[in-house]
């Protein structure tokens, strides 16, 4: 009879043992789990309109705003055309600017509720004479969003004499 119940009493631990373990292992993922980086953007295009070939530089400014409860992480910033470039600022610290067909190590951080700006600067005069009329350029920012690992930014004008 006691070889019984010391048998039932070590199944009874065991099972119980494992549940707690399974639970409390379950709990703690979760938990990690909870932290997750969200990006939201104020918008993705921007249209300058009419700008003049030799009215030098125009710029677009778009908002990105870290709304998850982990750090958001910006790299890879690049440009679709040789006459523009972008940059980041997070925090009052600008990144280096980037253009077509550039990869960079450069990561910048976001913190959570935290917001950074993408300046995107183009050249009108770079193509010359035969850059008249109307353009889109895009521009690229890689994220650890897992649901939008990048987003693209285009702005457009028509570019007269």
């Amino acid at each position: 009879m006691k070889l019984i119940i010391v048998g039932l009493s070590l199944t009874l631990l065991l099972v119980f043992g494992g549940v707690f373990l399974v639970t409390r292992t379950n709990n703690s993922a979760s938990l990690a789990g909870s932290q997750t980086t969200q990006v939201s953007v104020d918008k993705t295009s921007h249209d300058w309109g009419e700008i003049g070939i030799n009215n030098g530089k125009v710029q677009a400014e778009f908002s990105l705003t870290n709304t998850g409860s982990a750090p958001l992480q910006l790299a890879n910033i690049s440009t679709s055309c040789m006459c523009t470039t972008a940059q980041a600022v997070i925090d009052g610290k600008a990144s280096p600017y980037f253009g077509m067909m550039q990869k960079s190590s450069w990561t910048g951080q976001v913190e959570p509720g935290k917001s950074a700006k993408l300046i995107v600067e183009f050249d009108p005069a770079f193509h010359g004479p035969q850059g008249i009329g109307q353009i889109t350029r895009q521009t690229t920012v890689e994220t650890n969003d897992p649901n939008q690992r990048q987003l693209t930014f285009t702005a457009t004008a028509n570019v007269i004499n």
